[in-house]
């Protein structure tokens, strides 16, 4: 997104607290971002996939369902994209072709990608879902975020509005279907995300909320670290003081060395392996 959360992710790396990330094949920074990568070989890195809020890789003409037809853009909320994949105004293979097309981009450019996620965690979605493994499958990949945070996790979250509470709550009622499609398309994934509720209020105490009951198995913790500069202010994106605080909060990992951090590399095709 910029250089300062490009910066970000290389420094937590160098401090052994993250060692996996995902990036965008079309953004203001996607060029630095690409460098850091391939000059930092331990770094585990996926395509990030981006199908709302953004450019895509195809021109308007190849993806007409996907686009505003004023902007040429992906429609800019979250909502109105799902107003129209609800009323079946998208078209699957669209979702499928631009997809591929950001994994072979970041390919090209000499990237060896770990895994797949998605901007907004739209492939939660069936509808999304699907097309985005079969692009994935495609070029070699076969690991996903699974997007969905589980119930221990979100008790422990304190601070988070009662609105998106209840929209993650609610939105967990699709994984049964993700964990059954990811099954049948032969993917790995996690066995949950933490953290996901706890986006733009995650500080170093909620940090250790989570992180203390954290229970065997292999978590991904979601956060959005980097540096609040002028061109994160100019991003138009609501999470600005956060990325500060995040960065500082995931410097407790440290505190807690029975934690092993890998990236989505680690994870063996077929099975999840306890982390």
């Amino acid at each position: 997104m910029t250089g300062g959360v490009n910066r970000a992710i290389a420094e937590l790396h160098e401090e052994g607290v993250l060692n996996s990330t995902t990036l965008m094949a079309r953004a203001a920074a996607t060029k630095e971002a690409i460098e850091i990568a391939s000059s930092t070989r331990t770094l585990g890195v996926g395509c990030h996939v981006v199908l709302v809020d953004g450019d895509p890789v195809l021109t308007a003409e190849e993806i007409p369902t996907l686009v505003n037809r004023r902007t040429g853009r992906f429609e800019q909320t979250l909502g109105a994209f799902l107003r129209k994949l609800m009323a079946g105004r998208i078209r699957s293979r669209e979702i499928e072709a631009e997809a591929r097309a950001q994994i072979a981009l970041l390919q090209a450019a000499g990237l060896t990608l770990t895994h797949i996620d998605t901007h907004k965690h739209v492939h939660m979605f069936p509808a999304i879902l699907k097309p985005v493994l079969r692009a994935a499958a495609a070029e070699g990949i076969r690991r996903i975020r699974n997007p969905f945070e589980p119930a221990w996790s979100l008790r422990t979250t304190r601070g988070a509005s009662w609105i998106r509470r209840a929209e993650v709550s609610l939105l967990r009622s699709l994984e049964p279907a993700f964990r059954r499609i990811v099954a049948e398309q032969g993917f790995t994934t996690t066995d949950g995300a933490v953290g996901v509720l706890a986006t733009g209020s995650l500080d170093s105490k909620a940090m250790n909320s989570l992180l203390r009951p954290l229970p065997p198995g292999t978590w991904e913790l979601v956060t959005h670290p980097g540096y609040n500069d002028a061109d994160l202010a100019q991003a138009h994106t609501r999470l600005l003081a956060s990325r500060e605080t995040e960065r500082r909060a995931l410097q407790s990992l440290r505190q807690f060395p029975d934690i092993e951090v890998i990236s989505f590399a680690d994870l063996q095709d077929g099975a999840r392996i306890a982390r």
